[in-house]
């Protein structure tokens, strides 16, 4: 059913880029994640849209490109790297580079439910048009002190056709207590999936690993699947 797919594209606008997946990386800056952890974050994701198997994963899909942009969340939401269209080694460089120049960008409590809809908006408001659209959510805990509650954020989100993944961060790795609490409360949508950091030394590997999922539209088969320890 593959050459279906570009009869999709042609019914829309002419000045939309098109590519193959919108992904929104949100990314934990509540109190809870100092500042060391912040740079570490960045730095996972950078290795990882860099690394031989993302863009291999990348070339693979149906256009060989994605669009991708970086936001720092907690009590709001702050964009570290905007919509970037990733389509080789050079694009992912810069995404790469671009990412670990700011300082941190968003402080404050847990606002989960308004960071999904938030990736929500910046998904629906660019002029990027796609086959595919997930919001990539990592963080600590599911707490939520404010703003809209996850559980109509989260179904407002899944309505509008975009995936929910969860990559939850693991203070301790063999609690899986955030794992569930991620499945129950945070990912929706078709294929949805969680992908566990379990340490910091996997980091990077559960990033990968994740990536590559998603940009090829293929989550494990039981829905869920953890970092190697």
């Amino acid at each position: 059913m593959r050459w279906i797919i570009p009869l999709v594209f042609l019914a829309l606008p002419a000045t939309a880029t098109e590519v193959d997946l919108e992904l929104v990386l949100l990314a934990d800056a509540s109190g809870s994640i100092d500042e060391g952890e912040i740079r570490f974050q960045r730095q996972g994701y950078a290795e990882a849209i860099t690394h031989p198997q993302v863009l291999s994963a990348i070339a693979n899909t149906l256009t060989g490109t994605i669009a991708v942009i970086y936001v720092e969340w907690a009590a709001d939401q702050a964009v570290v790297v905007d919509w970037t269209v990733i389509d080789g080694a050079e694009t992912a460089a810069g995404f790469a580079r671009r990412l670990l120049e700011p300082p941190r960008m968003a402080y404050g409590r847990n606002a989960i439910g308004a960071a999904l809809l938030a990736g929500k908006d910046l998904i629906e408001g660019n002029d990027i048009a796609s086959l595919r659209q997930v919001i990539d959510f990592s963080g600590d805990s599911v707490g939520n002190f404010s703003g809209p509650a996850i559980a109509p954020a989260r179904e407002t989100v899944v309505a509008a056709g975009i995936t929910i993944n969860g990559l939850p961060i693991l203070r301790d790795a063999g609690d899986t207590s955030l794992v569930r609490a991620y499945e129950a409360q945070i990912i929706g949508g078709p294929g949805a999936f969680v992908v566990a950091a379990t340490s910091r030394a996997t980091f990077a590997e559960a990033i990968r690993r994740k990536l590559i999922l998603e940009i090829a539209g293929t989550p494990p088969p039981a829905g869920r699947i953890a970092s190697a320890r």
